[in-house]
């Protein structure tokens, strides 16, 4: 709109044209005020009846709650106003009338269940706390951009409609592919580990990831966001040191430059980016700290995977991000390299929030011949991989990495409770449109 003038640009003495959405009016008998929102903020609208044109006070007024209108006007100086300055209108047109009732309300005054919410995003992200969330997730993904590249990395992109699975198993969505079965990607990590024996040796990519997983949980989606790292020549210790900077880059640029987004949030006070090194847990060192707290029904034995319940125990022991190292090789995917040492032990770490993992990575298996011995171990043909394990017949270098989960970030770092919130529209089992 030519001559736009954003209402927190409203600057006393100034005439301008203003434009967004009614919030709320106040009708008080002999003046009235309407609040119009904005992207930047919202700004005070004033009519007195008895100074004004009658029509001029009647389209102003008689507007519905959430019409999108324009209003040119004087700007005036008004501490009592919620901006501390108000506009006298000398014309209000109403561009895009809204329907008086509403699913849910945008002021925030009347609650609405998540279900309600999802099905009216567009309304509910006119909420302030809830556009804060993604204005925060935008943030989060410029600052991790960012620490990829002070890393060196190549952004890539890989394919979504795949072949074959990454992992096999059952957890892949089928489609038909011009009359061939394909399937959506569970992970890039083949893509990515065969970057790293290109000239780009190390690369990052964010894009979306699908797990035709049956969990209906507060912290899964079918469709979720992955932030993928992988550099050759490196061990899985340099791969745990360049996930930590990039955590902490996140909440940085968060802290930095997202303060009113975290004041919105009620966070603006206890909001903080995570400070030393993060703790570095053995599996076998994990199990005993769990196992010492008694608060599991039965022990945690070697080889087991860690449940929601243990995980939470041992992040309350914990308190803060750490990382899990030397899970058992029988646990961890094919890829993942075993020690050199010991191969009961894999080279496979997982990062944690307190409340959730949020990573797993681990150095990879370069060598030909272990990396079809691990396919066979878990089953998998190796013949319908071919196009992945052609590639370490040609020199593909060590190599180590991670993926990193974009909305579990974003839940734990804004304490959310439901991994939903973090989704413009997300994918579960019950949930397809919007």
């Amino acid at each position: 709109m030519e001559n736009r003038t954003y209402t927190a640009d409203a600057t006393p003495g100034d005439t301008v044209t203003v434009a967004g959405w009614v919030h709320e009016i106040r009708d008080l008998g002999g003046i009235a005020f309407l609040i119009l929102r904005d992207t930047t903020g919202k700004i005070q609208v004033k009519f007195e009846k008895d100074e004004m044109d009658d029509d001029l006070v009647e389209t102003g007024l008689n507007v519905q709650r959430e019409s999108v209108i324009s209003v040119t006007g004087d700007v005036e100086e008004e501490p009592r106003a919620p901006t501390g300055v108000e506009v006298t209108p000398a014309s209000v047109d109403v561009i895009s009338e809204a329907d008086p009732e509403l699913p849910l309300d945008p002021s925030g005054k009347v609650d609405a269940e998540l279900p309600t919410r999802l099905d009216n995003r567009t309304l509910d992200l006119r909420k302030d706390e809830v556009k804060a969330i993604f204005e925060i997730r935008a943030e989060v993904l410029r600052s991790v951009r960012e620490a990829f590249r002070e890393l060196n990395c190549t952004e890539i992109n890989t394919p979504k409609i795949v072949a074959t699975g990454t992992e096999g198993g059952t957890e892949l969505f089928p489609i038909t592919y011009f009359g061939q079965e394909a399937f959506m990607n569970q992970s890039p990590q083949l893509f990515k580990q065969l970057m790293v024996g290109s000239g780009l040796e190390r690369v990052f990519e964010i894009g979306p990831i699908f797990r035709a997983e049956e969990h209906n949980t507060p912290r899964h989606l079918n469709e979720a966001t992955s932030i993928d790292f992988e550099s050759a020549f490196y061990d899985h210790t340099e791969a745990m040191d360049a996930c930590e900077h990039v955590v902490k880059s996140a909440y940085e640029g968060v802290a930095e430059n997202c303060q009113n987004q975290l004041e919105a949030l009620g966070l603006e006070d206890e909001f903080a980016a995570p400070e030393g090194d993060f703790p570095r847990l053995t599996y076998e060192e994990a199990l005993d700290k769990i196992n010492a707290t008694g608060e599991l029904d039965e022990p945690l034995v070697w080889g087991d995977d860690l449940s929601t319940e243990a995980e939470h125990v041992l992040g309350q022991e914990v308190g803060e991000h750490y990382f899990i190292t030397d899970w058992p090789s029988e646990i961890k995917p094919f890829y993942i390299k075993d020690h050199d040492d010991d191969e009961e032990v894999s080279t496979g770490f997982d990062m944690m929030h307190p409340s959730m993992e949020l990573v797993s990575g681990g150095q990879r298996e370069h060598r030909f011949d272990h990396l079809v011995e691990g396919f066979e171990q878990q089953g998998l043909d190796p013949e319908a991989f071919e196009y992945y394990t052609k590639m370490f017949k040609y020199g593909m270098p060590p190599h180590a990495g991670w993926g990193l989960g974009g909305e579990r970030l974003i839940m734990t770092m804004l304490g959310l409770e439901n991994i939903r919130e973090a989704v413009l529209f997300p994918r579960d089992r019950q949930r397809l449109s919007p």
